[in-house]
């Protein structure tokens, strides 16, 4: 594969390093519940509202936390915990079998119902949402799920399609999802491999973090910095690396 291809695929998958670097920011001690929630709302903070008119419940990528802790094995339990209690949701956006957005529960509840207001299908979806935020651990749903356990119709099951709740994953089955993150997808892919062309094309294909998130960006790059930062640190498209001037970020070769 030629570097030009190279880097267009690389832009949507979740690396996996053979040696850990130290990533910006990272914790390995006193990590915990508290520490992983209050890294999952901080990083909510940097979601654009703005950009998509409040109508978005605010996305966080399950990869974006590991750029802040270094114990993935931790965050993904405590997710999981916050998943088991109702309090998140996690979904597979579709553009990398490795990235899951994060969502916290009553956020999407509230982003739906707001997107509903006024539509037929508005009473399908509020007993879907109760049904699903009591509480829900799952990224997709059976025929066999949604008939027997649920029991919608089959026009009930279209209804939640039509209304953007569920999207076909094969036949027979439906991805959980949100309502128009269409363009949350296309911003934050064209996002991704505008700053990695970034980091790129700096001296030696490394820049310090803070001279990074100074950078004047282009029009591909809709959300924060520092948002796109964490993201291709977490997904470790980009080596974070400790040095007495600050964490230095270079872009990975391969």
């Amino acid at each position: 594969m030629n570097r030009k291809r190279a880097l267009i695929s690389d832009a949507f998958k979740v690396k996996r390093f053979r040696n850990e670097t130290q990533k910006f920011g990272a914790v390995s001690k006193g990590d915990g519940p508290t520490d992983i929630r209050s890294t999952l709302e901080t990083l909510m903070t940097l979601f654009p509202r703005k950009l998509f008119n409040d109508s978005l419940p605010q996305i966080v990528m399950k990869h974006q936390l590991y750029s802040i802790h270094n114990d993935k094995t931790l965050v993904d339990k405590e997710l999981n915990k916050l998943r088991e209690q109702g309090e998140l949701l996690m979904f597979q956006l579709g553009f990398d079998a490795d990235a899951f957005g994060l969502v916290f529960a009553s956020d999407y509840k509230a982003k739906v119902l707001a997107g509903e207001d006024g539509r037929a299908t508005r009473a399908t979806v509020e007993t879907f949402l109760e049904k699903l935020l009591s509480p829900c651990t799952e990224l997709s749903f059976s025929k066999d799920k949604m008939l027997k356990e649920f029991r919608f119709t089959d026009s009930e099951i279209t209804q939640l399609v039509k209304s953007g709740v569920l999207t076909v994953r094969d036949a027979g089955s439906w991805w959980l999802s949100i309502p128009n993150s269409g363009k949350f997808t296309k911003y934050f892919i064209q996002g991704r491999k505008a700053v990695l062309n970034m980091v790129k094309k700096s001296k030696y294909s490394e820049v310090l973090k803070t001279e990074l998130e100074e950078r004047r960006t282009t029009s591909h790059v809709k959300f924060q910095m520092k948002y796109h930062i964490h993201d291709i640190v977490g997904a470790e498209l980009v080596e974070s690396i400790p040095t007495t001037s600050g964490t230095l970020l270079r872009f990975v070769d391969s």
